[in-house]
């Protein structure tokens, strides 16, 4: 009989600390990667969402094409909607942004929309009393006290973009993602169950970093509660 390998890579065996000490550079490249895409694409969908929302509180008409549309975009699985800007973006990073954009979009405008509906009537009408223009009724009433609802959907896109990155390893853009792909056609179990942990670790830290700024500019709502 032959002895069998002594370190847990040759073993291929599914936690192994010798594939995080001989693929750290490749993981590091990767999560840099895996973050920059969800960040960008995040806030690319929010830069966009804010105007929108905006637009259907303001004119009621808007509000069902704006939700219908975006709520279509949403129901496209992720391989069909890679496939129909293809030809657009080509294989590039660029490809799985827009993707990621259109799908925040549901999620932020459905929940800054709803911020801003919820915002009593009677303190627009002080606020207008007051001499406030629609700009700065906007700027210092409406958003601040949209800020919860808000920032839920914003906590929400992030967690659904930083899963969804990892389609992109289909186009060779994935972060994380194109080492489960490269991992599961090899049968590599420890590089797909690290990178696997590792999307993971950075939804949860996202959202609780998010949670955290959420709580640093909504303190009335800790008020409320309490």
């Amino acid at each position: 009989m032959t002895a069998p390998p002594d370190d847990c890579l040759a073993r291929n065996e599914w936690i192994c600390g010798e594939y995080l000490s001989t693929r750290r550079q490749i993981l590091m490249d990767a999560v840099v990667q895996h973050l920059q895409l969800t960040a960008v694409s995040v806030l690319i969908g929010l830069v966009i969402a804010l105007p929108l929302a905006v637009l259907a509180r303001r004119w009621g008409w808007a509000a069902g094409p704006v939700l219908a549309v975006t709520t279509i975009l949403y129901t496209i699985p992720s391989l069909a909607m890679f496939s129909l800007l293809l030809p657009v973006y080509g294989l590039s990073a660029s490809l799985v942004v827009a993707g990621l954009v259109l799908y925040s979009l549901t999620l932020l405008v459905r929940n800054i929309l709803a911020g801003l509906r919820a915002v009593p009537e009677e303190t627009r009408q002080a606020a207008r009393g007051m001499g406030y223009g629609p700009i700065r009724l906007l700027l210092t009433v409406e958003l601040p006290l949209a800020l919860p609802a808000a920032m839920a959907g914003l906590r929400i896109a992030m967690v659904s973009a930083v899963s969804l990155v990892t389609v992109g390893a289909i186009v060779g853009h994935g972060g994380l993602g194109n080492l489960i792909y490269a991992g599961m056609n090899t049968y590599f179990k420890a590089q797909v169950l690290t990178a696997s942990v590792l999307c993971v670790v950075i939804a949860i830290l996202a959202d609780v970093l998010l949670l955290g700024v959420q709580r640093l500019l909504t303190p009335w709502t800790r008020a409320t509660r309490g």
